[in-house]
């Protein structure tokens, strides 16, 4: 099975890398508000209340203080909800798209690792992609494009995370998992298992979600039915974790995120479906509806970032001698 090495046997935590990882802290921070209010954008039908692109209403002004006509649909645009939220949508957006090419610049010019350079302008190019598929959505009022856009935007969230991961400590410091027992085959095995099952959910959810598709009870059965085969991918990862590789500090982190987020999760997708189910039957949208939905998005979200990060630390590889002594300090700024 394919491993993951650290090729730059110099590179340690250093105060440069510690900014770094703050500041990739920082974009993932971003992305989970952006997810989130994609989430509002979607459980109110907003859409298309921007039904133009890349301009707003004809205007390039991204904040339009200056509209103030009253027959201007666009005039106080943050006093109108659906307005409110599509706008804010594209504007949160754009900050990640700004912070997505710092990171991808700071990376290049600061980490020797050359994977790691690549996957900054990886991240650069799915957000470039994201921002388009957004567009298009509206321009050709099309809501396949608007599954496609939420399914790319975990990718890109769990690679952003990715990012985060391997500027840790952890990732640099502690010791890998064994390569060839029984014990870690079967860890690779379910935690890769776990991040397909998980996508899978992802794009069924992604399809549940968007207007106009409905929420056919069979349809809605198989999600939840996969919600459940993925939990049991998720507990078994969990369980190998706690039996065989306790020691591994970061690897135990993810896991506990890992099982935290997909009982919350489950929890949440459950409770979404019978208040959509009682609300649909009496023709209303409520507020807990909207919470539940975006909630469930942000967590799911959240629960594959996980998965990704502790299946690639069950792939990742330290030759011993290139590990980095965990007693490593951190140079005092000058």
């Amino acid at each position: 099975m394919a491993s993951l090495r650290l090729d730059a046997p110099l590179y340690s935590v250093t105060t440069g890398s510690r900014a770094r990882f703050w500041f990739s802290v920082l974009a993932v921070l971003t992305t989970v508000l952006l997810i989130s209010w994609g989430g509002l954008v979607t459980s109110i039908d907003a859409g298309l209340a921007v039904p133009d692109w890349p301009a707003s209403f004809g205007s390039y002004d991204p904040l339009k203080t200056g509209f103030e006509d009253p027959n201007d649909p666009s005039a106080r645009w943050w006093h109108r909800l659906p307005i409110l939220a599509e706008h804010g949508h594209r504007l949160i957006g754009a900050v990640v798209g700004v912070l997505t090419i710092l990171l991808a610049l700071w990376t290049w010019l600061a980490d020797p690792r050359s994977w790691m350079r690549k996957l900054g302008f990886a991240a650069l190019g799915l957000v470039i992609v994201q921002g388009v598929l957004g567009g298009l959505r509206v321009v050709w009022v099309s809501l396949d494009l608007a599954v496609v856009h939420a399914c790319m935007a975990q990718i890109y969230f769990s690679l952003l995370v990715a990012m985060a991961l391997f500027t840790t400590r952890g990732w640099l410091q502690e010791e890998s998992i064994s390569a060839d027992t029984v014990s870690s085959k079967r860890l690779r095995t379910l935690a890769l298992a776990s991040v397909a099952m998980l996508y899978v959910q992802i794009i069924l959810g992604a399809l549940l979600r968007h207007p106009g598709l409905g929420v056919h009870p069979a349809f809605a059965t198989i999600h939840i039915t996969g919600a459940f085969v993925a939990f049991g991918l998720i507990l078994a990862t969990f369980i190998t974790i706690q039996q065989h590789f306790s020691g591994l500090r970061l690897l135990n982190r993810c896991a506990w995120f890992m099982l935290i987020a997909v009982i919350v999760q489950i929890g949440l997708g459950l409770t979404a479906y019978i208040v959509l189910l009682r609300e649909t039957a009496l023709a209303q949208r409520s507020v807990v509806q909207i919470i539940l939905n975006s909630g469930h998005l942000v967590v799911g979200a959240l629960l594959m970032a996980a998965t990704v990060c502790t299946a690639l630390l069950t792939l990742r590889r330290v030759p011993q001698e290139v590990a980095v002594p965990a007693a490593t300090p951190i140079p005092a700024a000058s």
